[in-house]
C-alpha cells in the first residue's frame, strides 16, 4: 500500500542458522542445508517483515538450490482490521487464502512451503514461499509517474498488463467459497457481506481515531451507511486487489500477493477497490493517463466480460474502497509519526492521500498535495 518499511531482517546468522534448521526438518531428505543471500525487498509494505534468501542443499547426491521469501508477523498490529473474531496471526490469514485458492483455483500464487505456528524459531509466526522473478509496479512514486510501466513499456503491453491484472481477479472471484472452505472467514453470529463489512470499518475507524474528528471520513461514512446495497453473490475477496500488489512477467501477471485484506464479500468490493486505486494513480496525483491504459470504465467492461457477471454502477464501492483506504491511514499515520518518521504537525492520520481520494470520489472540497517523488 504504502512503500515504507521499517522492518528488516534480524540478526542475518540467527536467522540464517533458524531458516536452516526449519527447513531441513521439513524436508528430510535435503542434507546440508545452507542459508544465504538474505535481503529484503527495495519496495515492501509496512504490514509485513519481508525477506528473500537462498537455500541450497543435497538431495539423492545432486545439489539443489532455490529462491524463497519469508514472512514474518509484524512486531506492530496488522493495518487492516481483522476478519475473524477469533483472532488470528496475519500470516495464517495470508497463508490460508493462498492455500484455498491455489487448491481451487488457476490464480497465479507464489508456490507454498509451509507456514510456522509456533513462535520458537524466529520469535514470531511466519511462511515460506517460493520467489516468483517479475516486475511490480511502483506505489511511490506511482506506476503512472515512473518505473516499468511508465519508462519502459509500449502501449500495447501496458494494456495487457492490466487486463492480464484483472483475468486474475476474475479467477479469485469464480472460486466457490464454500467448497473452498473459507467458513473460517465467516464472522461468528453475522452473516458475511457487505454490510459486516461496512460495521467492521466503522468500529475500526471510531477505535483508531480516538475521538479525533475527521473531516472528510465521517461525512463519508454517513453516505455509506445510508446507501447500502444488497449484496447478491458472495466471493473470496482479495482485499487489496491492485496491480502494485502483483508480480508481472513480459506483462502478464505471474503471482497475486498480499493476502492480508482477504474477506467474503461482494466482487464488487474487490473491483471498486481495484478503480479506486487506479484513480489514485492518476487523477488524485495530476497525471495524465498513459497511452495504451485502459480507462475505468474499459477495465470494468473487461471485467464483466471475464466473469459474466452484470456491473452496475460501481460509484458506492469506489466510495466504500476510498474509505476502507482512509481508515487504514489512520493506523498507518500515527504509526509513522510515532517512530518519528513523519512530523507530528502534518497530522498523516487525517491528512494523506487516502483522504484526498475519499474527498475525490465524493466530490467534498478538500486540498492535500504529496507530488511524486
Amino acid at each position: 500500500m504504502i512503500d515504507v518499511s521499517s522492518q528488516g531482517p534480524r540478526d542475518p546468522e540467527q536467522l540464517k542458522q533458524a531458516l536452516a534448521g526449519w527447513l531441513a526438518a521439513r524436508w528430510p531428505a535435503a542434507a546440508g542445508m545452507v542459508i544465504d543471500e538474505l535481503s529484503t525487498p527495495k519496495a515492501t509494505g509496512y504490514s509485513n517483515e519481508t525477506v528473500i534468501f537462498r537455500a541450497t542443499w543435497h538431495e539423492d547426491g545432486r545439489a539443489r538450490a532455490g529462491r524463497y521469501v519469508l514472512r514474518i508477523e509484524p512486531a506492530d498490529p496488522p493495518l487492516f482490521p481483522q476478519q475473524t473474531l477469533v483472532p488470528h496471526p496475519s500470516v495464517e490469514i495470508q497463508y490460508r487464502a493462498m492455500q484455498a485458492v491455489a487448491k481451487h483455483s488457476k490464480v497465479p500464487l507464489a508456490p507454498l512451503v509451509g507456514y510456522e505456528a509456533s513462535a520458537a524459531p524466529l520469535d514470531r509466526p511466519f511462511f515460506v514461499m517460493g520467489y516468483v522473478d517479475g516486475q511490480v509496479p511502483s506505489d511511490v512514486p506511482p506506476y503512472s509517474h515512473s518505473g516499468f510501466i511508465a519508462e519502459e513499456a509500449t502501449p500495447a503491453q501496458r494494456r495487457r498488463l492490466v487486463e492480464s491484472g484483472l483475468e486474475a481477479l476474475a479467477q479469485i472471484h469464480r472460486i466457490n467459497w464454500k467448497d473452498a472452505e473459507c467458513d473460517w472467514l465467516v464472522p461468528q453470529g453475522k452473516p458475511p457481506g457487505l454490510a459486516w463489512q461496512l460495521e467492521l470499518y466503522t468500529t475500526y475507524a471510531h477505535s483508531e481515531l480516538r475521538g479525533r474528528a475527521h473531516p472528510i471520513l465521517e461525512p463519508a461514512l454517513d453516505w455509506l451507511h445510508a446507501r447500502v446495497p444488497g449484496d447478491g453473490d458472495l466471493a473470496i475477496s482479495w482485499g487489496d486487489a491492485r496491480i502494485g500488489n502483483m508480480i508481472f512477467a513480459d506483462f502478464e501477471c505471474a503471482a497475486v500477493t498480499d493476502w492480508e485484506g482477504v474477506a467474503l464479500a461482494p466482487p464488487e468490493v474487490d473491483l471498486g477497490w481495484w478503480l479506486a486505486q487506479d484513480r489514485f494513480s492518476h487523477e488524485s496525483f495530476g497525471i495524465a493517463r498513459l497511452e495504451g491504459m485502459p480507462t475505468r470504465d474499459e477495465q470494468q467492461a473487461h471485467y464483466a466480460s471475464l466473469t459474466g457477471r452484470h456491473i452496475g454502477d460501481l460509484h458506492y464501492f469506489e466510495v466504500f474502497a476510498a474509505m476502507r483506504y482512509t481508515v487504514v491511514m489512520i493506523r498507518l499515520g500515527d504509526r509513522l509519526t510515532a517512530s518519528g518518521r513523519i512530523p507530528e504537525e502534518m497530522n498523516m492520520a487525517i491528512h494523506n492521500v487516502a483522504t484526498q481520494l475519499l474527498a475525490d470520489v465524493l466530490a467534498i472540497p478538500y486540498r492535500w498535495t504529496d507530488p511524486p517523488r
